[in-house]
């Protein structure tokens, strides 16, 4: 995987978190992602998994069996670390105008971004041990 492989994936990431978390977040998928095994909650993660494998069959160096596994686990990894920033937060009472509000959403969006590096690294592996054609 060259250079410029490797920011295509990563701008690829960027542009869909902002579609999935900002553009095509419903209020529903908000208010459900704090209750566990609430679909719609589930439905927020299945988008993004839903653009990760698209991001992956068009830019990864996976096969169609394993983008679809990555994806999956993200799904998995997405889902729990929307439900445990959103327990964490109601636990505590924060509201956005509370300052441990904002830390817990930026440590969400952190573990978030931090995944698709994860995701981008297992390309880095995948493509080395794929002779080029």
């Amino acid at each position: 995987m060259t250079p410029t492989g490797v920011l295509a994936l990563l701008l690829a990431f960027q542009a869909k978190h902002l579609a999935a978390d900002f553009l095509l977040q419903s209020g529903a998928m908000v208010r459900s992602k704090g209750i566990y095994g609430h679909p719609v909650g589930a439905a927020h993660s299945a988008v993004h998994a839903g653009l990760t494998l698209i991001v992956l069959l068009f830019l990864g160096p996976f096969s169609a069996a394993v983008a679809t596994g990555v994806a999956a686990v993200e799904f998995v990894v997405h889902y729990h670390t929307d439900w445990a920033k959103d327990r964490l937060s109601a636990r505590a009472g924060y509201t956005p105008k509370q300052r441990g509000y904002w830390v817990l959403v930026g440590l969400d969006q952190f573990f978030h971004h931090m995944t698709y590096v994860v995701i981008v690294f297992a390309a880095l592996i995948a493509a080395r041990a794929v002779p080029p054609a």
